[in-house]
């Protein structure tokens, strides 16, 4: 795990040294009297050629010529909240989404943020090698490839359990059915809007954070994800989540990915090697 973990930070480290940061204007949250730096920006570099072409004239997404370097993202809402180091417990950190927002929050949700925040997020989820959930798995500092079929499309990631995703691309609706047999990656039906992908997903189990920060969900979640290759370099995300038993209305976050040519993800089997976690106590 360790040396998963020692590839994660250098592939964050390279993924940040192609990327120019700029601070995003925004309004910073306070806890107590730690004040939690406003999130950056993550843009790719200027003068990045266009993106490639399938034959049918829609984008190319990747279909292993490479990977999407994902880098983690703690915080969806851009506040800095999630686990950090013990040395930087009491610190926020910037996040790497394009904005600050606010999600208003029904007040079990709101307690809920607030007590994994003291606890130092010990109970997280992925933590016991279970999957992300979305948009989370996107935001998992580890490659991911997507395959462009005729009916579908398929994601494939090295972290968050080494999970696949399915896409059903060819016309259908969501079964009636999608909601009685929740899943940690729910149920995903995309279509082309010009050269976005939209990708509708239903059907969630209620066990996965959004975050690391603890941004929970109920099993009426419902994620729309836009998926956009800006460039040859660079995939951005927007994702809008959706949970009337969580939020009072809905939110949206977005970001960039960047693109790593030649690299394909490895075997990384969490359940084997993630021993430590009964050691952790939060403060």
């Amino acid at each position: 795990m360790s040396n998963h973990f020692a590839n994660s930070v250098l592939a964050t480290a390279a993924a940040l040294a192609f990327l120019s940061l700029a601070v995003m204007p925004g309004t910073a949250q306070e806890q107590g009297a730690a004040k939690k730096e406003e999130p950056k920006i993550v843009r790719p570099k200027p003068g990045s050629p266009p993106p490639p072409r399938m034959p049918d004239g829609h984008v190319d997404l990747g279909n292993g010529k490479g990977s999407w370097n994902a880098y983690v993202i703690k915080d969806f809402t851009g506040h800095g909240w999630g686990d950090q180091g013990v040395a930087k417990q009491f610190e926020r950190g910037p996040q790497l989404v394009e904005k600050v927002v606010e999600p208003q929050m029904l007040p079990w949700a709101q307690k809920f943020v607030l007590d994994v925040d003291k606890t130092m997020s010990k109970d997280d989820p992925e933590a016991l090698c279970l999957p992300p959930g979305l948009p989370r798995e996107d935001a998992t500092p580890f490659p991911f490839q997507i395959y462009q079929l005729p009916d579908r499309l398929m994601f494939l990631y090295e972290g968050g359990a080494h999970m696949w995703r399915i896409v059903y691309t060819d016309g259908r609706k969501h079964s009636k059915d999608a909601t009685d047999y929740p899943t940690f990656l729910g149920e995903s039906i995309g279509h082309w809007e010009g050269d976005t992908m939209v990708v509708d997903s239903i059907g969630f189990k209620a066990s996965s954070w959004l975050d690391a920060a603890g941004h929970p969900h109920t099993e009426k979640l419902h994620v729309v994800q836009r998926y956009t290759r800006t460039s040859l370099d660079n995939l951005h995300e927007e994702a809008t989540i959706e949970d009337p038993d969580t939020y009072v209305k809905p939110w949206t976050t977005s970001w960039n990915i960047p693109w790593k040519a030649g690299i394909t993800p490895l075997e990384y089997i969490c359940q084997e090697e993630n021993l430590d976690v009964k050691h952790l106590v939060g403060r």
